[in-house]
């Protein structure tokens, strides 16, 4: 079960009483069941796909030079493995079972890649350590109310430490929290959210929740007609 918190009717960055939902990690299994899979070196090449577009965008230089790393959301588990690869010692959290699972049998035998299956803010509230680097690739960080989550990442980073995270922009107009029903709308009641904000938004929400060396754009897509990204790194400070 996941928590999440309604918008205030007059202000959409204060949250009223949390609604229950259910079913959340059916939704991404469900996800993960109909993604394609590729070869391990694809998977390796395009791993931090911090954009939409294959090849395009930043790559694992947006977390600095980190010994430690925690994804949040790993997906199908590739950027954990990159990063692993290279000697860091990369975890990795996804609220879906099957998740995991893929994860594991592809990227398991991988020294310094561990992935766990657990809700965001439930592991963070939980963990005893910190990290170098926390971040989220199209991941929990865009479906969990901010003003939960940046705290708790910011407790479990290293003095120092980086955020780094990326999802689509915003609706122009439509900012706050987003829902949508999960199995459509013939389906069972599952609802999923998400949080949208222009990039000014979000640098005030870090700043609210003591980031430093904030630095939030729109990622230029590789076609001026296709959408971009929204791309952010913060810091907590030293």
């Amino acid at each position: 079960m996941s928590r999440v918190l309604s918008p205030h009717p007059k202000d959409p960055t204060r949250m009223s009483e949390p609604t229950d939902t259910s079913g959340i990690a059916g939704y991404w299994d469900r996800y993960a069941a109909g993604i394609a899979e590729e070869t391990r070196e694809e998977a390796l090449k395009d791993a931090f796909g911090w954009c939409q577009y294959a090849g395009h965008g930043p790559g694992n230089e947006l977390l600095g030079d980190p010994l430690t790393t925690l994804e949040l959301g790993f997906g199908r588990g590739n950027a954990v493995a990159a990063l692993a690869t290279k000697g860091i010692e990369a975890t990795g959290i996804d609220v879906s079972p099957l998740q995991c699972e893929h994860a594991i049998a592809r990227w398991g035998h991988l020294t310094g890649a561990h992935f766990v299956q657990a809700e965001a803010t439930a592991y963070l509230n939980d963990a005893t350590r910190q990290w170098d680097a926390i971040y989220s690739i199209w991941g929990a960080l865009w479906f969990t109310d901010p003003d939960v989550l940046l705290p708790l990442v910011h407790e479990r980073l290293i003095p120092g430490g980086r955020l780094v995270f990326s999802h689509a922009p915003p609706v122009p107009g439509a900012y706050g929290v987003q829902g949508m029903y999960a199995d459509g709308f013939r389906g069972r009641q599952v609802w999923v959210y998400r949080w949208a904000y222009e990039p000014e938004g979000w640098a005030a929400l870090l700043r609210k929740h003591g980031y430093t060396g904030i630095e939030a754009r729109v990622e230029p897509a590789p076609q001026p007609d296709l959408l971009g990204t929204l791309i952010a790194t913060a810091h907590r400070p030293r």
